[in-house]
């Protein structure tokens, strides 16, 4: 079986490989095979990996760890692959500074994939993720797509219209949720445990937990009324205890963007840097440091590659000068501690206190996408919250057939699944209320405008889009929001016939 990471110089994808080299869920896989435009990054990564199998081997996982190969031909990586992660981020970090930058610079939210900076990002993203939807078809036609690339929802919908139901996004913030709410009834949630059932609604980064069955009780009202059980769950201290349980739900923790945009704008100003600012140094730091420890020594990657000389000279070049303190440090223990501190900062304007250690672990998106591989592949169901579409893809099906009538049938909703061998069934959910259901039309709307002016070229789609998004609400801002960025990257110049 062959896994092919896209992104694969990206700084998470150490955590695909070790969870699938551990076979934690009995899934066996023969190759990962990485795929990045940036070959330097897919060096340090892959110096990464063999640091982590290093210590697989020696904890007895030879048996089951797959073979490395990474590449920056992308027909070369996907060919022949069973499961495609795709991960890409289009213009770096360095891109994401630009979307935060120029939204905030108007006074409005400036967030990776919240608000204007995350219509911005599927603006340049949608045509490169097209791209890759195609070469899969070509190239790899049998073969799931999990798509982890932001923002996930619009993303998803995009590749849908090439690759249809064999794609599907994933996102582990709702079932983190769900994961912290099973903690406190002591019923493991996911697996279904003591008849157990929830009912988790909405689009990526907009859903909420409106309901949880256990033995044929709805726990979550209890759950809501009791301040010390709230304390317990990390999205209710975000959002406001009194405000869940007014609501009656629990949000997914991207809401506080929504409920306190104010308060998030005013902490994101108030910091030194912007968390896009703060990866990008972070994670340039990093490749660097890895690069100066002469780190970053032969690997797969090289040895496919006949220009290796040439790179292992400018390894050379750059150890000669590299910090005494960092000599001695692997690249697996410099990307484990830059790994902590990134996830420890994680959303960090929506918090009072520094984030705590049972809410940093939990298994992230890596364990997602390998228990939805393992169903698919071995037919062993799972239950799992995905991006899907309302309908099953090309159905147009009338609105009593849709998850959420009241939506197109080709819209991506995030909604509780069944995986298995015959692939993702979405399940039922509870009639939408007016208000959440507002949120999610309006919000779709103005993703869908952007996806209009990624596939014409459109410069007023693109307008619309920017205008019509709930944290905007403006067609002045719009047009300056569209402006700016047009002037900050290159890639939406071109697409709207501005470079």
């Amino acid at each position: 079986m062959k896994l092919t990471i896209l992104g694969g110089g990206g700084f998470r994808v150490p955590l695909v490989y070790e969870a699938v080299a551990t076979a934690a869920t009995g899934l066996a896989v023969d190759e990962v095979a990485l795929y990045d435009v940036d070959p330097a990054r897919l060096r340090t990564i892959s110096a990464v990996i063999e640091g982590i199998a290093e210590r697989l081997r020696a904890e007895g996982h030879r048996a089951t760890l797959p073979r490395l190969t990474a590449t920056t031909d992308l027909r070369e990586a996907v060919t022949g692959a069973d499961f495609v992660f795709s991960a890409v981020r289009v213009g770096g970090a360095e891109a994401r500074t630009v979307d935060e930058r120029v939204a905030l610079g108007l006074g409005l939210l400036g967030q990776e994939t919240i608000g204007p900076g995350g219509l911005a990002f599927a603006l340049r993203t949608i045509p490169v993720a097209l791209d890759i939807a195609r070469t899969i078809a070509e190239r790899a036609p049998e073969a799931w797509v999990i798509n982890f690339t932001n923002p996930a929802g619009i993303v998803t919908e995009a590749m849908r219209t090439v690759l249809g139901d064999r794609v599907v996004g994933i996102c582990d913030t709702p079932i983190g949720l769900v994961r912290r709410v099973g903690r406190l009834l002591g019923v493991d949630l996911v697996a279904g445990e003591r008849g157990a059932s929830f009912d988790y609604v909405g689009l990526n980064h907009l859903g909420w937990l409106r309901s949880v069955r256990v033995d044929g009780t709805d726990r979550l009202p209890g759950l809501l009324a009791d301040d010390a059980a709230l304390e317990e769950i990390e999205e209710a201290r975000l959002i406001g205890k009194d405000w869940v349980r007014a609501d009656g739900a629990l949000p997914n923790e991207y809401l506080f963007y929504y409920l306190h945009t104010s308060a998030a704008i005013e902490r994101i100003t108030g910091a030194a840097t912007t968390r896009g600012e703060f990866l990008a140094k972070q994670q340039g730091d990093f490749y660097l440091a890895a690069a100066e420890a002469g780190a970053t020594g032969a690997t797969d990657f090289d040895a496919q590659h006949p220009s290796a000389p040439e790179h292992r000279a400018e390894r050379s070049s750059r150890s000669d000068g590299a910090d005494p303190d960092r000599c001695c440090t692997s690249p697996l223990q410099l990307w484990r501690s830059t790994l902590h501190e990134r996830e420890a900062t994680y959303m960090a304007e929506s918090r009072d206190e520094e984030r705590r250690e049972e809410d940093i672990a939990g298994g992230g998106y890596q364990e997602v996408a390998l228990r939805l591989m393992t169903a698919i592949a071995t037919g062993r169901s799972e239950r799992m919250i995905l991006d899907v579409g309302n309908a099953p893809a090309g159905s147009d099906a009338p609105p009593e057939q849709r998850i959420v009538p009241e939506l197109p049938a080709d819209a991506v909703l995030e909604v509780l699944c069944l995986v298995d061998g015959e692939g993702v069934h979405p399940q039922p959910v509870a009639p939408v209320e007016l208000g959440r259901l507002g949120m999610m039309g309006t919000l779709r709307a103005a993703e869908r405008k952007i996806l209009e002016a990624a596939l014409t070229g459109s410069r007023e789609a693109a307008w619309q889009g920017f205008s019509a998004h709930p944290l905007v609400s403006s067609p002045v801002l719009g047009q300056q929001l569209l402006e700016g960025y047009i002037a900050g990257h290159p890639q939406i110049a071109a697409l709207l016939g501005e470079g």
